[in-house]
């Protein structure tokens, strides 16, 4: 998806909500959804998340004018090119504020770290402004509705022993959100990706 090329007849729109990210690949987001299965069917009135959405937040810049998205594409793919690919895996559980539900993250954590704040520092050299958050690194499953914190908790307990397997995570990807129906508060498309440590290109 091109956020500044309209769509359906559509005019662009003038902002986007953008993120940076890594998305674990299909085999690990199936072992993570086979574990979650009781819970899916025990708690159908929590807020999940779609499958195809998950992903890891390495700098979340917010609301942007569409016309800075472009100045960050050279930035990302040059800074895709020169870190290799990590070794991650999907680990255990937890809760934030009680009612978001998260998968946590192994591996080589402190390439993990690196990478985003090289991330965040190059998006920072493209006059790009976003609000800085320690970097904490996750996966967002679910969020409760309110007064239902008791759900986020058990379900964080029944994934507590998850130990996903190791992937490399190859591709940095630039994505934008949007408000939609059904699971989720937002659903997200690439707006370009990259791969880690190869010649650099866009996704078609």
């Amino acid at each position: 998806m091109r956020y500044e090329v309209a769509v359906n007849d559509q005019p662009p729109p003038t902002t986007v909500r953008v993120f940076v990210a890594l998305a674990p690949p299909d085999g690990a987001k199936a072992e993570l959804a086979a574990a979650l299965a009781p819970a899916y069917a025990a708690h159908p009135a929590m807020r999940w998340n779609r499958i195809e959405d998950w992903h890891i937040t390495l700098a979340f810049l917010g609301q942007l004018p569409a016309a800075s998205v472009p100045r960050l594409r050279p930035a990302l793919a040059a800074l895709a090119a020169r870190r290799d690919p990590l070794s991650l895996a999907l680990r255990g559980s937890g809760t934030f504020d009680d009612r978001v539900v998260w998968s946590g993250v192994e591996g080589d954590l402190t390439g993990l770290h690196g990478l985003a704040a090289d991330v965040r520092s190059a998006v920072r050299d493209c006059g790009v402004g976003f609000a800085e958050r320690p970097f904490r690194p996750h996966l967002t499953l679910a969020r409760a509705r309110r007064g239902d914190v008791a759900s986020a908790a058990e379900i964080a307990r029944g994934i507590s022993a998850f130990a996903g397997r190791c992937w490399p995570a190859e591709h940095l990807h630039l994505v934008g959100s949007h408000a939609g129906p059904g699971p989720g508060r937002h659903h997200y498309r690439d707006i370009d990706a990259w791969p880690l440590g190869r010649t650099v290109g866009h996704l078609p």
